[in-house]
């Protein structure tokens, strides 16, 4: 119940266009009545009494009514779907609003596939059951209130033969209710996985044609479609038995009016017009009461979605939207000082991945993050930008735990450049304007320049205004990274991270990333995590990591001095780039 009240909410918010869905629903359902009239009078004043020029008059009055409800329903038609509309398009903005504020770990453990199924069809079927419900549902009760009204002026007797299944239906409806929420929510589960694959195979549809994996993956991909095959047709043979079955039980009372009224007309304890009329009811009391059959298998629906979409508007924040409006700002602008204090940090509870780790970056200083893969570099730059939250120790920015300062502002204060840079499907300009949406295009021309990028984006068909394709598909890497490199120059923060920014291009397109991010660091507070150390030489310091710790700090001449691990990794290097050499 507290599921429906929550949708319920969502529609609270349109009173009018819902009081003027349920008004043309009302309006329409009373025109029920006079085609059960007119066919009393026609048959015993028309037909009976012999008076012919009554007809005319009397069978206009029922196309009127019939054209009054279609009208009403066209109206209502229209409303509902504005109604439907505004409802839906609140709650996906509602649900994209928080999976925007929820934190990294909670993705870390989804897949996109089934947070897309749940931002698109389940919202939607969401939608259906709070408004085809509500309205749906209010019509056929009003319906057959009507109905049961005008019936019981007729003949009671006829009345209570009618309600003679109802205890049966009621008892159907009940069984089917409660056994019907597993079914349901076992196929939101086994679409979830389709479209997960679906987006997973797509995504990397140029690995598969790489190892021609074909077969394999439609395989695997009509392994997915049967599982929700299964489990759609694990609801439809029950409602194969439930339809049907309630459906006879309304044609047994059918039967049982055709006999009592038979009886009654016989005896001449009915007139024959009134008999009829009740006849011309009947199907009026039983056709709602099948909607409403139809309803609760399109509400049993809706509830399996409606959990699976609140289970996102129920998810914790971020710690830093708590209390963070995202137009907060500091007073003043941050300089770049950072300063790690007996940081730890788990991933999972009781296997933590770094152990005490302290280090003081003075503003403009650069400190390269050295060690073998796995060491906890990259976990330990995250820590900055809050897309995890330590669990022991303190950081602070500028003197100030990070934990204090609006999450907007310091993520804006953090810049990063990672090895695998993403672009977004647009434009070379929406892709540059993410870091800073009132830039002229002269100033993206600039950090173009700066980041070795002008030249290719002058290239491109359109310039600025080129299509990069998803993921920026129809660029380099090296020019992915430049682009990147300009990005994180338009945002101008004091504090800049590079992960391994050069690790997956040629020398060529190395020594045109380096030059631009020379123009990036000079300034700012930068963590440089690189595999090729050459690049990292000139750091103010060095910290070399492993098994989450920090096991050699100091400078490239004193790291060397020392013969530890950083300079055995400096050999190594020296030796493979000898080997390439040779």
């Amino acid at each position: 119940m507290r599921i429906f009240l929550r949708v319920f909410g969502y529609s609270a918010r349109y009173p009018f266009l819902a009081l003027g869905t349920l008004l043309c629903a009302v309006t329409g359902t009373v025109m029920v009545a006079v085609f059960p009239a007119v066919t009393q009078r026609v048959v015993d004043v028309v037909l009976r009494q012999h008076h012919p020029e009554k007809l005319i008059p009397l069978v206009l009055a029922g196309v009127a009514a019939f054209l009054a409800r279609d009208l009403l329903n066209a109206l209502r038609i229209l409303l509902n779907n504005h109604f439907e509309q505004r409802v839906i398009f609140d709650l996906r903005s509602d649900l994209y609003a928080r999976i925007q504020k929820l934190p990294l770990p909670w993705f870390d453990n989804r897949s996109t596939g089934d947070i897309m199924t749940r931002l698109v069809e389940d919202v939607t079927n969401v939608e259906r059951m709070l408004i085809d419900g509500i309205e749906q549902g209010s019509v056929a009760v009003l319906q057959i209130a009507i109905v049961l009204a005008l019936m019981a002026h007729y003949s009671r007797g006829l009345t209570l033969a009618a309600l003679t299944p109802v205890p049966f239906l009621a008892a159907g409806a009940l069984a089917y209710t409660l056994t019907a929420g597993k079914r349901y929510r076992a196929t939101r589960i086994a679409t979830s996985d389709l479209n997960s694959l679906l987006h997973d195979n797509l995504d990397g549809i140029r690995q598969i044609k790489t190892y021609a994996t074909e077969e394999r993956e439609h395989a695997r991909f009509n392994a997915a479609s049967e599982r929700l095959r299964q489990a759609t047709l694990v609801v439809m043979r029950y409602w194969a038995l439930y339809s049907p079955s309630m459906s006879f039980l309304g044609n047994l009372g059918l039967m049982m009016i055709l006999l009592a009224g038979g009886r009654q007309v016989l005896a001449g304890t009915m007139d024959l017009g009134g008999f009829v009329a009740f006849l011309v009811l009947a199907p009026f009391l039983y056709e709602p009461v099948g909607r409403l059959h139809s309803l609760n298998q399109l509400l049993q629906a809706g509830r399996a979605a409606s959990e699976r979409v609140f289970s996102i508007l129920d998810a914790p924040l971020e710690e830093g939207w708590k209390s963070d409006p995202q137009t907060g700002a500091l007073i003043s602008p941050l300089k770049g000082e950072v300063n790690y204090q007996g940081v730890g940090f788990s991933y999972k509870e009781g296997h933590p991945v770094l152990h005490d780790i302290s280090l003081h970056a003075q503003p403009g200083e650069m400190i390269a993050l050295v060690g073998p893969t796995g060491a906890g570099k990259t976990t330990l730059v995250n820590l900055l930008s809050r897309f995890y939250e330590l669990t022991e120790g303190e950081i602070l920015l500028d003197g100030l735990p990070i934990r204090s300062l609006p999450l907007a502002e310091l993520r804006r204060s953090v810049a990063m450049v990672t090895q695998e840079s993403f672009l977004f499907n647009g434009t070379t300009a929406e892709n540059l304007l993410i870091a800073k949406p009132d830039a002229t295009e002269e100033e993206l021309w600039k950090v173009l320049a700066a980041a070795n990028a002008e030249a290719f984006v002058r290239r491109l068909p359109e310039g600025l205004h080129t299509k990069l394709g998803e993921r920026g598909v129809k660029l380099s890497v090296g020019e992915k990274q430049r682009l990147s490199i300009a990005r994180a120059l338009l945002k101008n923060p004091p504090i800049l991270v590079l992960d391994e920014a050069t690790a997956s291009v040629d020398n060529t397109t190395e020594r045109l990333i380096q030059e631009a991010l020379r123009h990036l660091l000079s300034g700012r507070t930068s963590f440089v995590i690189a595999h090729r150390l050459s690049t990292v030489q000139h750091a103010d310091q060095i910290l070399v990591m492993e098994r989450g710790s920090i096991i050699e700090r100091g400078n490239h001449s004193s790291l060397l001095a020392a013969g530890g691990l950083y300079a055995s990794l400096c050999r190594q290097a020296e030796a493979r780039h000898g080997i390439l050499g040779g």
